[in-house]
């Protein structure tokens, strides 16, 4: 099974660097973000009203005259939007780690 964290031993200073693979968070925040827009739609889908509700409390608007459109195309580019956008910030939030982790290394 491949792993999310490596240890490697450098011989600077004997220090122990801890890097992540940036592919795999990007992988991992992907997956997360395609459960929760799946759960949020169909939350909707089933309660519309009480989710208009948390929504309007969530951005402190008032959400009464606006309605939700949920349509399976919709749906569908959503879902890409955020897995897209989730995997890009997990391989960004890697890359730096792995870059100000070996900076400290020297």
């Amino acid at each position: 099974m491949a792993k999310l964290i490596r240890l490697r031993d450098f011989a600077i200073g004997r220090r122990l660097i801890v890097t992540i693979s940036a592919r795999r968070l990007a992988i991992a925040f992907g997956i997360a973000a395609a459960i929760l827009w799946i759960f949020c739609s169909a939350l909707i889908a089933l309660i519309p009203g009480p989710m208009m509700s948390i929504t309007g409390h969530m951005f402190h608007a008032n959400m009464g005259d606006i309605g939700w459109t949920l349509t399976l195309v919709g749906f569908v580019i959503g879902l890409v939007a955020w897995v897209v956008c989730a995997a890009a910030t997990g391989w960004l939030i890697g890359w730096l780690y792995n870059r100000v982790e070996r900076s400290n290394a020297l």
